[in-house]
């Protein structure tokens, strides 16, 4: 299994993050400066979203894990949210054979189970298509929520383990919806806000976390690369000293 506990082990550290996680912040706003449409700012963002995952595999990360609609945007006007439904129509209609072609794997995460049922099917089609590709993986969360995840995990796992107790964090880990991932070595949040909102609670237990004033729409190649010379800058000691460190390879210090 890939998903490894950095509570539970030291995990390996590469100057390149082989995971990066992202809530795409600002989409609205970006929208609303320039006199625009709020939905204008989401197409945008599909844009920038495209821009990412290239440079991401030519960084040469692994995963890239973006936070599209999380369980409680549904609390947005509905005409928004509806929006933003056709939008991810579009968007998979358009992106998954280009996706393909480069050797980059769909997942989608969440509770796929509000969706309508042509969204639902266009989604297992994708995963299914990309599923033999190795190059890169992108995750897109969808209706998801870090309490719903942990929830929905536990209750997996009590259900494959009738009358058991007293579970470990390895019993449970097999069922998370990210568990085929390693953890996120960074996370990124754009729009100027600083907090995780809901967003992989169990798995950015010890992810380096970077906040940018920059609207998602003009997040770019050249922004990704100062997120990550900043994580590249960072002492990720997972619970060790400073000088246990500098007993090790210069990697493990990024």
């Amino acid at each position: 299994m890939t998903s490894q506990s950095s509570t539970q082990i030291v995990p390996e550290v590469s100057l390149v993050p082989r995971h990066i996680a992202i809530i795409m912040d600002g989409n609205g706003r970006w929208a609303t400066k320039r006199f625009m449409p709020r939905v204008a700012g989401h197409v945008k963002g599909v844009e920038a979203v495209r821009g990412i995952v290239e440079a991401c595999a030519k960084q040469g990360v692994e995963y890239v894990t973006f936070f599209a609609f999380s369980s409680e945007n549904w609390r947005r006007p509905e005409d928004e949210v509806t929006l933003l439904m056709r939008l991810f129509v579009t968007a998979l209609e358009r992106e998954v054979s280009k996706m393909h072609a480069n050797g980059i794997r769909l997942k989608i995460v969440g509770d796929l189970s509000r969706f309508d049922d042509k969204l639902q099917k266009m989604i297992a089609g994708a995963e299914r298509k990309t599923a033999a590709n190795t190059r890169l993986t992108v995750t897109i969360c969808a209706n998801y929520g870090g309490r719903w995840d942990i929830m929905q995990a536990v209750n997996q796992m009590v259900t494959a383990h009738p009358g058991a107790s007293d579970f470990s964090e390895a019993q449970l880990a097999p069922y998370l919806a990210l568990a085929y991932a390693p953890e996120p070595d960074l996370f990124i949040r754009t729009g100027g806000e600083e907090r995780i909102s809901n967003f992989l609670l169990w798995q950015l237990a010890y992810t380096e976390l970077y906040f940018t004033d920059t609207y998602w729409p003009d997040f770019d190649a050249a922004a990704l690369e100062l997120a990550i010379s900043s994580y590249q800058q960072r002492e990720r000691r997972f619970g060790r000293t400073s000088a246990q460190l500098t007993e090790q390879s210069p990697v493990a210090k990024c």
